[in-house]
């Protein structure tokens, strides 16, 4: 059993870091507001996750974040559950499910920027191989942002690590619109 009223679904750990370092730095403990946060392992498993905690289950609120390339999926497993019917992207939005393009690292990079992203990288003494990637015949062409977004998905944990890392460097007025909205919906989850 979940000791919860309101459960926010996302696709991986990264996403989950995120948004628990985002409510951190406003000074907020979902767990004790009733809010659970659960990585979901891909964003292909919703409906699982709709059926146990949302109306077909255990009927608490639901919400979340998916990358642009899942929406459609988010938007059948909602409108499967009774939440609504041709759901868009407004929709979705009202039910509380907010929509990353491409994915949330895409968001996190362009909100931080190349050179604060690299400044986070080089914090935490990863600088050099990140370097070793930019020179590589593939990705030496490439813009930043690419070569950024996949040096965050290569490496073991690199990716869960630098989501709590890159929300701790944002200035809270530079937060990503869908992680900004995702947790001023969750305001209206607080008992």
């Amino acid at each position: 059993m979940i000791d919860a009223h309101t459960v926010v679904l996302v696709e991986g750990v990264s996403d989950k870091s995120a948004v628990e370092v985002l409510a951190g730095r406003h000074d907020r403990d979902l767990a004790a507001e009733g809010i659970s946060v659960m990585a979901m392992g891909g964003a292909t498993n919703i409906w699982t996750y709709v059926r146990e905690y949302g109306p077909p289950g255990l009927d608490l609120r639901l919400s979340g974040l998916c990358d642009v390339g899942e929406e459609g999926d988010y938007s059948r497993a909602l409108e499967r559950a009774g939440l609504g019917s041709d759901l868009g992207r407004s929709d979705l939005e009202a039910l509380g499910f907010f929509v990353c393009v491409a994915d949330l690292e895409d968001e996190l990079i362009r909100a931080l920027g190349t050179a604060g992203v690299e400044d986070v990288i080089d914090s935490e003494g990863e600088l050099s191989s990140f370097r070793t990637l930019q020179r590589q015949l593939v990705w030496r062409e490439r813009p930043a942002h690419e070569q950024l977004r996949r040096f965050m998905g290569s490496g073991s944990g690199r990716k869960i690590r630098y989501s709590g890392l890159l929300v701790a460097a944002l200035e809270l007025d530079r937060v990503p619109r869908p992680l900004n909205m995702l947790l001023a919906h969750l305001t209206g989850s607080r008992r």
